[in-house]
């Protein structure tokens, strides 16, 4: 409790972006992320593979793009720092010790980003959800992680609406994850996805007690990899319970 209220108290996040619950899931992830550390190590090692291997016969390798960069776990950022001239990490909150870990490299910096596309709409600030992916649609970005967050990034939103007693617009969280891919294609750079679509809880005996779709409706094609990301080991989420999470890899994202 102490660690998490030294982050909440000096991460540098706006005011809105807190009221929103940003920094507060940021600082929650790093704490599961440290609990679980054995838990999530082969999951994590699969990502950086992922990217790697998505980025390795690129000619042009001027500015690589992370979006959902968080806490660095899954991102190879040694070997893309070496790799491109550029690397930017996008996220809403960056925690100390991404901070900490972006400034050993020149060429890495970060941007703050709400990767939703909906904070500015849920504060009244726009009409509608923004499409945020479509800053990156530059020539001389020549790749883009998607790194485990598409799944994220409907949950605040609805939340919101949760915290309120309202009922959300039919469709919001299939919305956001829809507009995500479909900016993702747009991009003229290689783009890598990383996505966890599928939630499977199940108990001691291996009977499965709940499924959740993370991706709400949302279906997408076969990967060129997969594989199952223990996110709540038992003892976690329950005693007698974990949560497992289908992780799909595209090296070259296109709908």
């Amino acid at each position: 409790m102490l660690i998490e209220g030294f982050h909440y108290l000096t991460t540098p996040v706006p005011r809105a972006q807190r009221s929103l619950g940003y920094l507060r899931e940021s600082i929650l992830l790093m704490s599961r992320s440290r609990r679980c550390r054995a838990a999530w190590a082969d999951h994590l090692d699969a990502a950086r593979s992922a990217i790697r291997h998505s980025c390795a016969d690129l000619v042009r390798r001027r500015t690589a793009v992370i979006l959902g960069s968080g806490l660095l776990d899954d991102v190879p950022l040694d070997d893309l720092a070496r790799c491109f001239e550029r690397v930017i990490l996008v996220d809403m909150v960056h925690l100390r010790p991404a901070r900490r870990a972006a400034r050993r490299y020149a060429n890495v910096t970060l941007q703050v980003s709400d990767l939703s596309g909906c904070a500015d709409w849920l504060r009244g600030e726009r009409e509608r959800c923004a499409d945020p992916v479509s800053q990156f649609d530059r020539d001389d970005i020549d790749f883009v992680v998607s790194a485990n967050c598409l799944s994220q990034l409907p949950i605040l939103p609805l939340d919101w609406f949760e915290s309120r007693n309202r009922l959300p617009p039919v469709e919001l969280g299939r919305s956001i994850v829809a507009r995500h891919l479909e900016g993702l294609s747009r991009l003229r750079a290689r783009v890598c996805l990383i996505a966890d679509t599928e939630q499977v809880t199940d108990n001691r005996e291996g009977h499965v007690v709940e499924q959740f779709d993370l991706l709400h409706g949302i279906h997408l094609p076969d990967p060129d990899r997969s594989w199952i990301w223990e996110i709540a080991p038992f003892g976690e989420a329950g005693r007698h319970r974990r949560e497992r999470h289908r992780v799909q890899a595209y090296l070259d994202w296109r709908l």
